[in-house]
């Protein structure tokens, strides 16, 4: 009894540590990264124009301006990205199903090929070929998984793709501005907000690494800034300029 206790334990054990982390992101990587690209963007056009001692007028409406622009713009390739990805997906799927329904011993055979290459039995491969093949939806999916490696029923939006990615860039792009839509008058609190806002975004992005949430914090805070400073540089030697 004890034994049966302690493997059932162990079990548990197993099952409940045996985890990973999503090695795809999920939603957190393309909100996070989205939010960091209005970050960088927007900080470095904002910085670019300060440079050449403009009005805090142009600075805001600027920022404004690159907000709006760099939000739609992101939404528009996200979804015309994604839209063709999922056409291309849908393409292939059918040809898949074509060949299902025209060649349908070839097909149960090349996917016991399949298996039989990862090491299966030869005679099992088959068996399980030919059990999977009875349904031919579940054969198209076993097919496109095998084949394509896609899953044919977690296909990604086209119109969820284009929010996100409007709404995390419009977020981060937010960030540089908002100090000056609240009475800043000078350039450094919105450097400073967005400064924090690229170290946390850096951070959150350990989330789906294998860094500290500091390391990548630090490494996007010193790229955004380094960014923010070039194009202030620029900037400065444009304005002196003219």
């Amino acid at each position: 009894m004890s034994i049966i206790e302690t493997e059932a334990a162990l079990h548990e054990a197993h099952r409940d540590n045996h985890t990973h982390r999503d090695v795809n992101g999920g939603w957190l990587r393309p909100a996070v990264f989205g939010a960091m690209d209005g970050l960088v963007s927007n900080l470095a056009l904002m910085t670019g124009v300060a440079g050449g001692a403009v009005s805090q007028q142009v600075i805001v409406i600027t920022g404004l301006a690159g907000l709006a622009a760099g939000a739609f713009s992101m939404a528009a390739g996200e979804y015309t990205s994604v839209a063709s990805q999922r056409e291309l997906v849908q393409a292939e799927l059918d040809v898949e199903r074509r060949e299902l329904r025209k060649h349908p011993v070839d097909e149960m055979e090349e996917l016991a090929a399949l298996y039989v290459a990862r090491g299966v039995e030869p005679r099992l491969a088959r068996e399980v070929a030919v059990q999977l093949s009875r349904d031919p939806e579940q054969a198209l999916e076993i097919h496109a998984r095998e084949e394509l490696g896609i899953d044919p029923d977690d296909l990604p939006s086209p119109a969820v793709a284009a929010v996100s990615s409007f709404a995390s860039f419009a977020l981060g792009a937010l960030v540089p501005v908002l100090p000056y839509l609240l009475g800043a008058t000078a350039l450094w609190p919105a450097v400073l907000c967005a400064l924090i806002g690229l170290f946390a975004c850096g951070a959150l992005v350990a989330r789906v690494t294998a860094r500290g949430w500091w390391f990548s914090g630090l490494r996007q805070l010193a790229l955004g800034g380094a960014a923010a400073a070039l194009t202030y540089g620029v900037g400065s030697l444009v304005g002196a300029a003219i």
